[in-house]
């Protein structure tokens, strides 16, 4: 009976020490008790990459490092003109090249005229997986336009790039941010679901547009090459620095709130040696940590907009019905 008894104990004793031991190795109960996610995807920062792809759409007289002295209206301004190619002939690709050696998906904003004159950087780019957002058909104001005009407007830039690609874009960006009270009608008509001219937050939201919900993907100047590069005279290791400062923020918040990074590029800044490598030495600092995940602006759209923890803010609803 003893003998009995010492077996018993030895057998709950057993079968106590499996299932501790269960609890500290399910992978599903490890989960339940890690930090909660704020994303559909389980992530705890999203990342999102902005590429604009202007080259050969800029009018003349458009800003270069020659601006401080323009030539005469009529005279071209070669040398710019050239700093603009070197984002057909160079920029884009090496980034493309980045982008590919980690697998990363960005969004590029492709001015249909920009597309028009460099079509194969067009194909390459939906071939590789990116996404081809609108920006225009070429650089222009919308702010001052028609609603029928800014449609026209919209839709020329839409088709020309989707003939080339065969992609329809489904966000928008506009030459420096500047819409119109219109545009967002304008894009929801043309069956667009987000936008990015907006400021405002660190992750996207919903708004409404004619009672429909329409994506706020938030845009940067913070982490914005033609700002603080171009704009401000950044050297590529103070980039950098600042997007570590910003990873490093959104990242211990995305714990306790959805967070998204956004990071913006341009064909002729972004795409120089310097730049690059900047870049690639950011991608691998991010990817030390665990819950990172680089997104499309598009697939970003499509998880939230319907989602129910998706924040919805109507600041602009005077413009929107």
């Amino acid at each position: 009976m003893k003998a009995l008894k010492s077996i018993i104990l030895a057998i709950l004793t057993l079968s106590v020490l499996v299932s501790c031991n269960n609890e500290k190795t399910d992978p599903s109960k490890t989960k339940e008790t890690a930090t909660k996610s704020h994303w559909p995807n389980g992530a705890q920062l999203v990342i999102s990459v902005s590429m604009q792809f202007e080259t050969g759409g800029q009018p003349e007289g458009a800003e270069s490092p020659f601006s401080g002295t323009p030539l005469p209206k009529g005279q071209p301004d070669l040398p710019a003109e050239s700093w603009y190619r070197y984002g057909a002939n160079e920029g884009l690709g090496r980034m493309m090249d980045l982008w590919k050696k980690y697998d990363i998906k960005v969004t590029s904003h492709v001015v249909g005229a920009a597309a028009m004159k460099y079509p194969e950087i067009a194909k390459r780019l939906a071939n590789e997986g990116h996404e081809l957002a609108a920006h225009g058909m070429a650089w222009d104001d919308q702010w001052n336009k028609s609603s029928a005009d800014e449609l026209k407007f919209v839709k020329d830039g839409v088709d020309a790039v989707e003939k080339i690609s065969g992609q329809r874009a489904v966000g928008y960006n506009c030459n420096w941010l500047r819409r119109s009270p219109n545009t967002l009608k304008v894009l929801q008509e043309l069956g667009f679901i987000y936008h990015i001219d907006d400021l405002s937050r660190d992750e996207p939201f919903v708004t409404k547009v004619k009672g429909k919900n329409f994506v706020v993907m938030p845009y940067t100047l913070r982490n914005n090459d033609i700002v603080q590069v171009a704009g401000n005279h950044w050297s590529p290791d103070q980039f950098l620095s600042q997007l570590k400062h910003e990873f490093d923020q959104l990242y211990e918040e995305g714990a306790t709130k959805r967070r998204m990074m956004s990071i913006s590029f341009h064909d002729r800044i972004g795409g120089t040696p310097a730049m690059v490598h900047a870049m690639d030495e950011f991608i691998k600092y991010t990817h030390e940590k665990t819950g990172i995940v680089y997104m499309r602006k598009d697939d970003i759209a499509k998880m939230v907009i319907n989602e129910a923890n998706t924040l919805q803010d109507n600041s602009e609803a005077k413009f929107n019905n």
